[in-house]
């Protein structure tokens, strides 16, 4: 067992640590159309073909970028990030928990499991502060141009990641050693020492595994658009989170406070355990 328990902070992007979907930032008026033009588009290829949403957005950014004369490469996604907004607090956000942690005898790791762009969250002024960033991608050819969907990260994909930060995974393509049995103690993160970040239902099946297997999953809600407190709420009553807060990451929010509680659970029952293993 390890003397320093590895806390491992999990988040949503679009809606949890921003307040919109990162395409709307910049990508969509490159092509010259509003947000809910490019979500009907994109809903429309789902519907129309029985295919997956996320897919179907990937399909569309590909093939609006190619009549706007926008060659997609990965440097022009990471500059499309550089304009995506971030909730208050955010840009100081880790390095205040990682302090908290530290001062109170935890490692805390943090990570990105989102159905937005990989690409574009590297570009990003918080993307250096994730241990990994499990998202969507593109492939891209000897050019360096996007050709086709890599990775999809639907509501039920991004469970898989929350197996593999259990494990210490950090491959998107390995299928084996996640799937590999392992005893709990052997873990690298386990379930208890994780905390989840999501803003709606398609993270609700990620929320219920985290809390399912005595980890914290936390709501957040944008408090200025309608039905967020709501939809938060509603969570909160089917028991599928534990908590939820605003979209605020000051060292004043309720999110920070929550964290910080979490954090002293977690390392006191740390402490116990190796009281108990005691021989």
């Amino acid at each position: 067992m390890r003397k320093t328990p590895i806390v491992a902070l999990i988040y949503d992007f679009d809606g949890t640590l921003s307040p919109g979907n990162m395409q709307e930032f910049g990508f969509i008026q490159a092509i010259g159309k509003n947000p809910k033009e490019f979500w009907t588009m994109s809903d429309d290829i789902a519907k129309g073909q029985d295919a997956s949403n996320i897919l179907s957005y990937m399909k569309l950014m590909f093939d609006e970028a190619a009549k706007s004369g926008i060659k997609l490469k990965r440097s022009k996604f990471k500059s499309f990030g550089k304009s995506v907004e971030l909730f208050d607090g955010v840009r100081d956000w880790f390095r205040l928990v990682n302090r908290y942690g530290k001062e109170h005898g935890v490692t805390v790791e943090h990570y990105i499991n989102s159905s937005g762009l990989a690409e574009m969250i590297e570009g990003t002024p918080i993307a250096k502060e994730f241990k990994r960033i499990f998202a969507c991608s593109f492939l891209y050819n000897e050019k360096g141009e996007a050709v086709w969907p890599g990775v999809a990260v639907d509501y039920t994909a991004k469970t898989q990641f929350i197996f593999k930060i259990n494990k210490g995974i950090l491959s998107i393509r390995d299928n084996h050693l996640v799937n590999e049995s392992q005893m709990e103690e052997n873990k690298r993160i386990p379930f208890p020492q994780m905390i989840y970040f999501g803003d709606g239902e398609t993270d609700v099946p990620c929320m219920k595994i985290v809390k399912m297997f005595g980890g914290h999953s936390i709501a957040v809600y944008n408090p200025s658009i309608a039905g967020k407190k709501a939809t938060a709420q509603k969570l909160l009553r089917q028991k599928r989170v534990n908590f939820i807060t605003p979209a605020c990451y000051t060292k004043d929010s309720r999110t920070y406070k929550v964290v910080c509680a979490i954090i002293d659970k977690i390392r006191a029952d740390h402490e116990l355990k190796l009281l108990e293993n005691f021989r």
